[in-house]
């Protein structure tokens, strides 16, 4: 399974994925989950937001358990944030039948819709349609930076964005998800543990800081008479460093967009996004209020006029306190008394940290030895990929046994 879905969206260049949503290679990512949810007989299902579910069981009798994941991408990102989870769970299923297990409730793997969010801006659009955290209005004006709306993007692929909104009656009939990832971060891997169990989801958000100047001639133009919005942005990108390590939190600027965007123009407009997480909400604050005094003191400064805009954001997730000590009982069953499963938290947002509002959810994560996700060098050793098999794989057979 892992040979076949590699080369789809891997661009040449940077060795990394562009699987966007509603785009030819999320057309492909598609295709393979039903090719590999019809090749073992499960029901293959796509639910009016554009989520794939695979179904074994009647999907509804209720109580269902269900795992996966999604299989977008960031720009340029590895191969193992998202598909590892969708991978695995299948893989995790064909375990389960080779143990003769019988399932008592019924089952599914699912695969998310654009949880990245590398094209409209906002992360985890098909949970958070379902769960009814983002309206059919706010859906239908994301935009992508080609003026594709998401309405439009989705029609194009064959989907029809009418039909989106939210969908609790789906939501109803489960009765736990869990996600297997890959951790994005070195915690494991400094504990010596292949596997570990998602305590809670830090919490986190978009921000973007629109910086606004006087376009000039870059050659013509003296110091003294520029109103440069990139030197605002520069000063506020190295305050945000500093809060964030005040704090003991985590803050970036990623992505920037220039206006004129010229060598020789002064720029006229400088938009930046800011991402900052920490371990809790007062943290969290700190930074992005210590940021943005900044940045305000900086632009008067220097004659600038500046809006921040809050795009996006998620509160602290803890994981259903149940099921993840179920998790832990399972996965410790055949340890030393004196051992437990390490249970971790995470600044990184995940389908399942949307849908704990509504469902009982739970996290495993797999090592990265690295540490680093979201890049063409994301990585983790096939013998802890397939104990995260394993581990899944455990663990859903004590769920669906219940």
């Amino acid at each position: 399974m892992w040979r076949e879905l590699a080369p789809v969206g891997r661009h040449p260049g940077s060795g990394g994925y562009r699987r966007f949503a509603w785009t030819g290679a999320d057309s492909e990512c598609r295709a393979w989950f039903e090719e590999q949810a019809r090749a073992r007989g499960l029901v293959h299902e796509v639910d009016r937001n554009g989520n794939q579910w695979a179904w074994l069981g009647d999907p509804t009798a209720g109580d269902a358990v269900v795992t996966g994941s999604h299989l977008d991408s960031v720009p340029d990102g590895g191969a193992f944030d998202g598909p590892l989870g969708v991978v695995s769970s299948f893989a995790a299923l064909d375990e389960l039948r080779a143990r003769g297990v019988e399932f008592g409730r019924p089952f599914a793997i699912v695969n998310f819709g654009d949880e990245e969010g590398a094209r409209f801006g906002l992360a985890c659009v098909g949970s958070r349609l379902t769960a009814g955290q983002l309206t059919v209005e706010q859906a239908h004006r994301l935009t992508d930076g080609d003026g594709i709306t998401l309405p439009r993007a989705m029609e194009a692929a064959g989907y029809d964005p009418d039909a989106i909104g939210p969908d609790p009656e789906r939501l109803g009939r489960i009765g736990a998800f869990v996600e297997l990832h890959v951790e994005q971060g070195r915690t494991l891997d400094l504990s010596g543990d292949p596997v570990g169990i998602a305590s809670a989801i830090w919490p986190h958000g978009r921000w973007r800081f629109d910086f606004r100047g006087e376009a000039n001639h870059a050659g013509t133009t003296r110091l003294v008479d520029r109103r440069d919005p990139m030197l605002s942005y520069a000063e506020t990108v190295l305050a945000a460093r500093r809060e964030a390590e005040l704090a003991g939190a985590v803050a970036t600027f990623g992505k920037i967009a220039v206006e004129p965007n010229g060598v020789n123009a002064i720029p006229s407009l400088v938009r930046g996004w800011l991402d900052s997480r920490a371990a809790d909400q007062a943290s969290l604050d700190a930074v992005v209020g210590g940021v943005e005094k900044a940045a305000r003191e900086y632009a008067e400064a220097h004659g600038i006029d500046l809006d921040v805009v809050r795009e996006s954001f998620t509160p602290v997730v803890e994981f259903d306190h149940a099921l993840r000590d179920e998790l832990a009982r399972i996965l410790g069953k055949d340890r030393d008394p004196g051992l437990t499963v390490p249970v971790l938290g995470t600044g990184a947002g995940h389908d399942a940290g949307i849908l704990s509002g509504s469902i009982p959810t739970a996290m495993l994560f797999v090592r990265n030895p690295t540490g680093v996700s979201h890049s063409p060098a994301e990585y983790a050793a096939e013998d802890d990929c397939l104990a995260g098999v394993t581990a899944l794989a455990d663990v859903l057979e004590g769920l669906v046994r219940r």
